[in-house]
């Protein structure tokens, strides 16, 4: 299992985009296409993983909790898609991994289109965070989240998350080809 978290008060303020102007355009390229793989290797991962989310989760570091499986979130954490504010997209999908945990409900999309910010109970009400509590709680959560994973059914967690991500790529058509693989291991 994979537990990422901030030692401080806030989880990331993303990437530093002070330091774009001026590259090239295949500078960009490469930093885009190494961000994605860094952060699709999570996804990729056959073991569950963890986001822990206090304070502020600003672009990249959005989008790397998204990455995750689950996503632990205080209560008064802050998410943005800031880069929609500054003319630009989020470059590791925060838009489609919003769209894809908060569904397709009218009007649950606008804060990431606007760049506005999303608390942490209103991340929870959309579905992007998994469990949201206090934030003197959230440390105890985690551990409790990350110890029944841990401790649990190891491999049925792991080929369940496996199943779900062929899901989310490829549709139940892809799930199911993957269902015998996935039973295979338990």
């Amino acid at each position: 299992m994979l537990v990422v978290r901030a030692e401080g008060p806030h989880f990331s303020f993303g990437g530093e985009v002070r330091e774009w102007p001026g590259r090239d355009i295949n500078w960009f390229r490469t930093f885009v296409a190494d961000v994605n793989v860094s952060y699709r290797a999570i996804e990729m991962l056959k073991i569950p993983t963890v986001a822990v989310v206090q304070g502020t989760a600003f672009g990249g570091g959005f989008e790397l909790a998204l990455a995750c499986d689950f996503l632990v979130a205080a209560d008064n954490a802050i998410f943005r898609c800031v880069e929609v504010t500054t003319a630009m997209l989020p470059i590791a999908g925060a838009l489609q991994r919003i769209a894809e945990r908060a569904g397709s409900v009218p009007g649950r999309h606008d804060s990431p289109m606007l760049g506005e910010p999303i608390s942490g109970r209103e991340a929870g009400e959309l579905g992007i965070a998994t469990h949201v509590v206090p934030e003197k709680e959230l440390a105890a959560t985690a551990a409790a989240l990350a110890k029944q994973l841990a401790t649990g059914p190891t491999r049925s967690y792991a080929a369940t998350r496996t199943l779900l991500k062929a899901w989310s790529s490829g549709g139940v058509a892809a799930a199911d080809l993957m269902m015998l693989e996935c039973h295979g291991t338990l």
